[in-house]
């Protein structure tokens, strides 16, 4: 028998084995289903309900929208049936866009003079070169867009869309107004001058932006004031998605860097400064905004004094302002709540002051985490300037709703056009929004990684 106690049975491979192609069950379009539709029995569930639904909903809103509906026509004859020689059942075909088509005018500026609705596209092309840019990351010249799209575009819209030459009345034309006015000024940077050598802050920057902030009121109320040969225009008679976009970009300009300040202002060591801003959060929050907008257009003139007005527009930029305002305060405050100590530690280790320590260190981290939230705020202010229609404004909706009443084009289709027009433009902003979101989200690598 051989001895095979001392044989070597060792084996050293000299090649590498080629890589194997995967299988074919985890690659390619078959590999993607298994992974993201049937990677288990609740998502095989789930993906079996959404063709459902998808089935369900898809073919009859395509066969309405598209395939039965009237493209070309002058009144409601065009899509009815009978006119057509048609046999369907109800008597009228599907959507009836000439119906969209002849009020589509007025669906974007409502009243608005006829004469003077280049005014309106002018502000819409003014927005779009300042909006873009903003948008886009790698664009140069950020500081001189933020400039333009806080002080300028504001300005020039107002003007344009108004008319400007304000009749601001004796209190503010009278010789002694302005005189007042900088003694205000004085006042008011110098409480903020005690407010904060009492918070321990040296620096002069609170001070600054006050005295300019003041500065640029009075500039702003002296530019108003001007004719510039604009006829004036009554926001009365503003409508359409014109009242909408003005609502919703307001709210959003004006409810950011006001929630910014209500959630510091909630975290503070001040008992008087976190008492004021916990009481205006937590009434904003606790009353409807329909409330907000009742109370902001019929009750407030009951208590001013006679003879003096605001304008209904002006009221409910106001109420939408604030009420947006305490939401976006408490989503702020959940970003600065997730900030970890260390950071603040690390601020004050470095001899930065409170401002300093927030602008630099704090509020940049504190954001970036709730851009889902800040945005989600934004699309709910979008939608929710349907309500205007409450207080007699008519927005993008109620200006269709409007048009309901006109017999030209009145059908069983034509309100069912009409909502099915609307939600695929709300529809477009809303998800341009949250697209962005995401957008901004990945960039700024915000989510945890693994």
């Amino acid at each position: 028998m051989a001895d095979t106690s001392m044989t070597d049975l060792s084996y050293v491979r000299t090649e590498m084995v080629p890589d194997a192609p995967a299988p074919r069950r985890d690659t390619g379009f078959v590999g993607w289903l298994r992974q993201n539709l049937f990677s288990s029995w609740a998502n095989t569930l789930l993906t079996l309900l959404g063709a459902w639904v998808i089935w369900v909903v898809v073919p009859p809103l395509i066969q309405f929208s598209l395939i039965d509906a009237v493209w070309t026509g002058e009144n409601r004859e065009a899509c009815t049936t009978i006119a057509q020689g048609g046999v369907l059942p109800d008597g009228w075909f599907g959507a009836c866009w000439p119906y969209v088509g002849d009020y589509f005018a007025q669906f974007v500026y409502g009243r608005y003079p006829f004469d003077a609705r280049w005014r309106v596209d002018i502000v819409f092309v003014l927005f779009a070169i300042g909006l873009v840019p903003m948008l886009i990351p790698s664009a140069p010249f950020k500081r001189e867009n933020i400039l333009y799209m806080s002080v300028i575009f504001p300005v020039a819209a107002l003007l344009l869309l108004t008319g400007g030459h304000f009749d601001y009345g004796p209190f503010i034309t009278g010789q002694g107004f302005w005189i007042d006015y900088l003694i205000l000024t004085v006042i008011v940077c110098a409480i903020v001058y005690a407010w904060g050598r009492a918070t321990g802050t040296t620096s002069l920057g609170p001070v600054r932006v006050t005295g300019l902030s003041m500065v640029a009121i009075a500039v702003l109320l002296f530019i108003l004031g001007i004719d510039f040969g604009l006829s004036h225009v009554e926001t009365d008679v503003w409508g359409g998605l014109l009242v909408t976009l003005v609502i919703a970009v307001t709210g959003i300009a004006a409810s950011l860097p006001l929630g910014i300040l209500l959630a510091l202002g909630r975290r503070s060591n001040m008992p008087i400064v976190r008492a004021v801003c916990v009481a205006f959060i937590e009434f904003w929050r606790g009353v409807p905004l329909i409330t907000v907008l009742f109370m902001s257009s019929v009750m407030l003139p009951l208590f001013l004094p006679e003879g003096v007005t605001f304008d209904k527009l002006l009221r409910a930029l106001i109420g939408v302002a604030l009420f947006s305002a305490a939401y976006m305060a408490e989503v702020v405050r959940g970003g600065l709540q997730a900030i970890s100590k260390g950071q603040y530690e690390g601020a004050d280790a470095v001899g930065l002051t409170y401002w300093q320590k927030t602008r630099l260190i704090v509020l940049p981290q504190a954001l970036t985490l709730v851009i889902p939230g800040i945005v989600n705020t934004f699309i709910g202010l979008f939608k929710d300037t349907t309500l205007v229609l409450i207080i007699g404004l008519f927005d993008f909706l109620g200006q269709m709703q409007s048009s309901f009443t006109d017999p030209t084009w009145a059908s069983p289709v034509q309100a069912t056009t009409a909502y099915f027009f609307a939600a695929v433009v709300y529809w477009v902003f809303c998800f341009a929004m949250s697209r962005y979101s995401i957008f901004t989200e990945r960039r700024l690598s915000t989510g945890h990684k693994h």
